[in-house]
């Protein structure tokens, strides 16, 4: 890998977590899956040679649980949801150059092959340890067949997870007050021989990975405090049926053991780029020069799954010798009204839901890829989203492809002969500018805006210069106005491709252009279009307000109808294990509101104000803390923040913040804290102004 701007002369492999062969999509899901789509799309028009794979995850206790339940074969069980997830992805203009399985032939001979020269190398090794087990069913309970407490922050735990309170894994025998899920009684610890994976040997290793690692600030940083707090070598085997032997060569122990499935879900990227290799030859894209050679790899995952993608993954690929991650972006979570997405409950936006009610794929594409920073949690409300659309994608993006199609179709029957302005080639050149910057920041909304910002600057240029009066005076002025317009309308279609591909090519279609827009790069946005065209349509329908109320009624009417039973503290590992497919883990409700409210008097009495952070530094010994410097006009205060490992400190300078500037002075670590800067959420999201306000500023 490296870390040289894209386009490279390497390939390149995009993934996104797998999705866990356990349930069914709804929008949670589909953020990382389009996010990743996107990206790939993205690299793509840069002129990056790119595969986008992924592939079902078949293994884990909660298949063969709910297998089990509805008294099928895991296998069978699996394949079934495997098949429509195969199904539904194309449906979202999500296109894998190769969707496999974790079940098939390809993964299995490849995880045991990693999986036996990580025991030659010698960082495999026997352990007996506390596990789980249920005396009434006489069996042992691996991950999910038992429940109890978190021993780290004593909320409810399952298996080998922390999913409903600090998101940590968890080993066997670490649940505390455990209960068999399969009887329901009081499970046991006893001793069993596991195998182990001696991640702790690779602390150098990653301390050094995390430092290069590109993505988001939270992929990086939250990865730091387990290394902090000292490896925990991973448990590699779980007591069960139902997943891929452990490869035990010349001896006899682990006959009656499966890898955790967290050992072959992650090689299934290695082995889905095989098959596609193997189905379009390695002229045209060669799995091994990625995965064994200098390639670049780039995974785009949820939060909650960070600690496998940064930490146990790039040591099992070091341990090998293979290649390791170039970037990995881990995506926030999805709400639905301003509250926790819950599967229990049926608060969610179901896949074929979306479907059924006759919206088209790339409305939602767009929504959940500029709605927010990839790393930033996301709030669906139909309002929302009739919002956006409307706004930007009907009133901005489609009102200026229309209207400047048909006056180009009416007066010219196309693309006037003119050549295009230097006021346009430049804006365009810097939209493509700005494309190519946020593909490299791994920034989706950045890459969105590029477009959609391009077809505001065309509503405004062909406002400003009125073509339509200068027909019958100004001929020639006319057409150039409008053989920029045409032009503006081309480049739009190729920026918004990644983002809405069927829309952007069908502009293309009616611009009269031969081929997929999918093929084009950043740089065909300045070729001329045909010079001519047909008459043009309408891209994008506005969303009524009456459709939004039934919608609205539509999901208030089954939530009440799955009532109060669902836990209030439901994950999405409920029915995706938590695994891969925690890309779009489900959250809590927020917090509720306060009941006691404060006077006006009382909310002037703070000093709030606008500051900029001069220098942020760690504080030595605290793993949370950070020393900021903070300009707020009059002087520059020195301020403790709990941001350490949820920011990139080296990228704050510069940023403005919100200061609360009449706190009580405090001393931590040894360091005064002089002010609180406000941040919002678990990832401290530092608030900020939207506009221009004047550092010093009062909040009022």
């Amino acid at each position: 890998m490296s870390n040289d701007e894209f386009p490279t002369d390497q390939p390149a492999v995009v993934t996104c977590g797998l999705p866990y062969a356990n349930g069914d999509l709804h929008i949670g899901h589909l953020r990382g899956y389009i996010g990743a789509d996107a990206f790939s799309r993205a690299l793509e028009t840069l002129g990056q040679e790119t595969a986008y794979v992924c592939g079902s995850d078949m293994h884990g206790t909660p298949v063969a649980v709910n297998a089990e339940q509805q008294g099928v074969d895991p296998e069978d069980f699996a394949l079934d949801w495997h098949e429509q997830y195969e199904e539904t992805f194309p449906q979202f203009n999500v296109e894998f150059d190769n969707y496999g399985h974790t079940h098939d032939e390809t993964n299995t001979e490849l995880t045991q092959e990693i999986v036996r020269k990580l025991d030659d190398e010698g960082y495999i090794y026997e352990k007996e340890i506390q596990v789980a087990y249920d005396p009434d069913a006489d069996q042992y309970l691996p991950d999910r067949y038992v429940e109890g407490t978190c021993p780290y922050c004593g909320e409810k735990a399952r298996g080998d997870e922390c999913d409903e309170g600090c998101q940590r894994h968890l080993e066997p025998g670490e649940v505390e007050d455990p209960t068999s899920t399969i009887t329901g009684n009081p499970a046991e610890y006893r001793e069993r021989t596991h195998k182990f994976f001696e991640v702790s040997e690779f602390s150098d290793f990653l301390t050094e990975f995390l430092d290069g690692l590109e993505g988001t600030s939270n992929a990086r940083n939250q990865p730091r405090q387990w290394i902090e707090d000292g490896l925990q070598d991973w448990c590699i085997t779980r007591d069960m049926d139902w997943g891929i032997d452990y490869p035990n060569g010349d001896d006899t122990e682990g006959d009656d053991l499966v890898l955790y499935v967290w050992v072959d879900a992650p090689i299934e990227y290695i082995a889905s780029s095989k098959q596609y290799s193997e189905r379009v030859g390695t002229d045209e894209f060669d799995w091994e020069q990625v995965w064994k050679g200098d390639g670049e790899i780039m995974h785009i995952i949820g939060r909650d799954i960070i600690q496998h993608h940064a930490i146990f993954w790039p040591a099992m690929l070091e341990g090998v010798g293979y290649n390791k991650p170039r970037g990995i972006a881990a995506t926030g979570f999805i709400t639905i009204n301003g509250k926790g997405l819950s599967t229990s409950r049926n608060r969610a936006i179901w896949a074929k839901e979306y479907l059924d009610e006759g919206f088209h794929p790339d409305l939602l594409r767009y929504y959940l890829t500029t709605t927010g920073g990839l790393q930033q949690d996301v709030d669906f409300s139909w309002d929302a989203f009739q919002e956006k659309v409307n706004g930007e994608l009907v009133g901005t993006v489609g009102n200026f492809w229309y209207r400047s199609l048909l006056f180009a179709y009416r007066n010219y029957e196309g693309t006037p002969e003119a050549d295009v302005s230097e006021e346009v080639r430049e804006r365009i050149e810097g939209a493509i500018g700005d494309a190519r910057e946020s593909v490299n920041g791994y920034d989706l909304r950045g890459i969105g805006q590029a477009a959609t910002e391009l077809a505001q600057f065309g509503n405004e240029y062909i406002q400003r210069n009125e073509p339509w009066k200068l027909t019958d005076e100004e001929p020639e002025r006319a057409a150039q106005v409008i053989r920029d317009c045409v032009q503006i309308a081309k480049a739009v279609g190729v920026l918004l491709e990644p983002i809405a591909p069927d829309k952007a090519q069908a502009l293309w279609e009616q611009l009269g252009e031969d081929g997929a827009v999918a093929d084009a790069h950043l740089e065909d946005a300045l070729e001329a279009p045909p010079r001519n065209f047909d008459e043009p349509g309408e891209l994008f329908a506005k969303i009524e307000d009456d459709r939004v109320e039934e919608l609205n009624e539509k999901l208030e009417e089954r939530v009440a109808a799955a009532g109060d039973d669902g836990d209030d503290e439901e994950t999405e590992s409920d029915d995706t294990d938590g695994d891969e497919a925690g890309d779009m883990a489900d959250t809590d409700d927020l917090e509720a509101l306060a009941d006691e409210r404060i006077g006006f008097e009382d909310f002037q009495e703070l000093d709030i104000r606008v500051g900029r952070i001069e220098s942020a530094e760690g504080i030595e010994g605290a793993d949370d803390l950070a020393r900021l410097e903070v300009d707020i006009g009059f002087e520059t205060r020195q301020v403790v923040a709990g941001i350490k490992q949820l920011h990139d400190l080296e990228e704050l300078p510069g940023e403005k913040c919100i200061l609360l500037a009449n706190m009580e002075k405090a001393e931590l670590f040894g360091v005064e804290s002089n002010g609180m800067i406000l941040a919002a959420g678990e990832e401290a999201d530092l608030l900020t102004t939207h506009g221009d306000a004047e550092v010093g500023e009062k909040i009022r």
